[in-house]
């Protein structure tokens, strides 16, 4: 029998890593659409398409400057629909080969995909689980990893609320990371019995 492939998502700084790993804790598992991406800008063949694109100084020393990236393709949208372009068929066939390689004994399989909705992926999932925090936790939780303010990060994503609101379960991420592990469980216990309503 297939796993069951769930589909992470959720707000900037809700908790996604946090709800992965406590996935992984949990036996199911994981993969992140970031950690793939990341792997692909440090792979030869993006490195190459990138400086044929915007020349050798996004890869200085070889290795491509992520923070130059983000400056080009955040201020120009036409830039940043070239880079997904290039990147979102080789992430989809990265996880499509991890999915194939999971044991058939797996009962889950989580992948992490920050714009979920977004990238109109919902459907490639058997469910969707959103994480969820209040705006005044996910705004410190920003500042404590050094990133700028939640409301501008967000501006090309869905807002919270309409994730959880598309997604087929919703997890609260307010309190410690043995709370949401907790809910995670109990959603987990809850899929495997065929539960379709909400944490």
């Amino acid at each position: 029998m297939k796993p069951t492939l769930i589909g992470l998502t959720g707000g900037i700084a809700a908790g996604k890593s946090e709800a992965l790993e406590a996935f992984a804790r949990l036996g199911a598992k994981t993969i992140s659409s970031d950690a793939v991406v990341h792997e692909l800008l440090d792979s030869a063949e993006v490195r190459e398409r990138l400086v044929e694109r915007w020349g050798k100084e996004i890869a200085p020393g070889g290795r491509v400057d992520r923070a130059r990236v983000g400056e080009i393709v955040f201020s120009r949208p036409g830039e940043l629909a070239w880079l997904e372009g290039e990147l979102h068929p080789r992430v989809g066939e990265r996880i499509d080969a991890w999915r194939s390689s999971l044991d058939p004994d797996t009962a889950f399989g989580v992948v992490e995909v920050p714009l979920l909705f977004e990238a109109a992926m919902a459907d490639a999932f058997d469910a969707t689980v959103a994480i969820v925090a209040d705006d005044a936790t996910r705004q410190r939780r920003a500042q404590q990893r050094g990133q700028g303010r939640v409301e501008e990060r967000e501006a090309r994503q869905l807002a919270q609320g309409e994730k959880a609101a598309r997604a087929d379960h919703v997890v609260r991420n307010d309190g410690t990371i043995e709370d949401l592990e907790r809910a995670l469980a109990e959603l987990l216990e809850g899929l495997d019995r065929g539960w379709g309503g909400a944490a």
